[in-house]
């Protein structure tokens, strides 16, 4: 009924509502953590609200590159001119790259629990390397979902049909000529575009396994980034589906 009523993905708001249930477990812990140690509570609160601040820039941050399509006449009107623009997200892929990532890791610890190797043994020394305090998990978990970003905006984009597009409809970006030199140039900007959100995506997976990893007492305090990454996704998406839906019955914004 949520997707149906064009209020937002159901799916995601059930993960999201899912997630804000933990808040309660999670304060106790915070607490526990400031009866304990008063430094440590504060400092795990501050890079709480600094990785929600940075997960919300980065979400909506964008690459626009500038598109002009040219004059041209048709019978006794003048069609074209304008200057638009063409907007590549630096996330585009959300938070898929870590869900994929997660879900290969997840295997060995699976193995793991239907057969246990004795201790000391090859098998288990293999197993113990994909535990999530093990810095080769951390290496591996961060190098897949480098992969996953990459392999999700070339599918997402396609700089060659982008290119040939602009050229049917008589736009072109300045500076580049049409054809090869556009989709060559469109490719480089989404190559770097995508190192950025890779970047931002292991950044943010990653700093709570590393918190967990230095300390076992924050393990459970530290607050997973993907879920920070659903959380705020699914706040951003929803308040736009409102605001298009006031919007859309002559209301004023959601917002204002």
């Amino acid at each position: 009924h949520i997707t149906q009523n064009g209020i937002g993905n159901g799916i995601s708001i059930i993960l999201f509502a899912g997630i804000i249930s933990r808040g309660p477990s999670l304060a106790t812990a915070l607490v526990q953590l400031f009866t304990n140690s008063a430094v440590i509570g504060i400092l795990m609160v501050l890079v709480g609200l600094a990785m929600v601040v940075f997960i919300v820039y980065m979400s909506n941050a964008e690459r626009r590159i500038p598109i002009q399509y040219a004059k041209r006449v048709v019978g006794r009107k003048m069609y074209g001119g304008q200057s638009t623009h063409l907007p590549i997200k630096v996330n585009a892929s959300g938070v898929m790259p870590i869900i994929f990532a997660s879900s290969i890791l997840s295997l060995p610890q699976t193995i793991a629990m239907f057969w246990q190797p004795e201790t000391g043994t090859v098998g288990y020394h293999i197993l113990n390397l994909f535990s999530q305090t093990n810095p080769f998990y951390i290496v591996i978990y961060g190098l897949l979902i480098l992969a996953f970003a990459y392999f999700y905006a070339s599918i997402q984009f396609n700089p060659i049909e982008i290119a040939n597009n602009l050229k049917k409809n008589g736009g072109f970006i300045p500076g580049f000529r049409p054809g090869k030199p556009t989709s060559d140039f469109i490719t480089k900007a989404l190559g770097k575009v995508t190192f950025v959100g890779a970047i931002f995506l292991c950044v943010v997976a990653l700093v709570p396994l590393i918190i967990g990893a230095l300390n076992s007492s924050l393990s459970n305090v530290a607050l997973g980034g993907t879920s920070v990454i659903i959380v705020v996704g699914v706040a951003l998406e929803t308040v736009k589906q409102l605001e298009a839906q006031m919007m859309m019955r002559h209301h004023k914004g959601f917002l204002e």
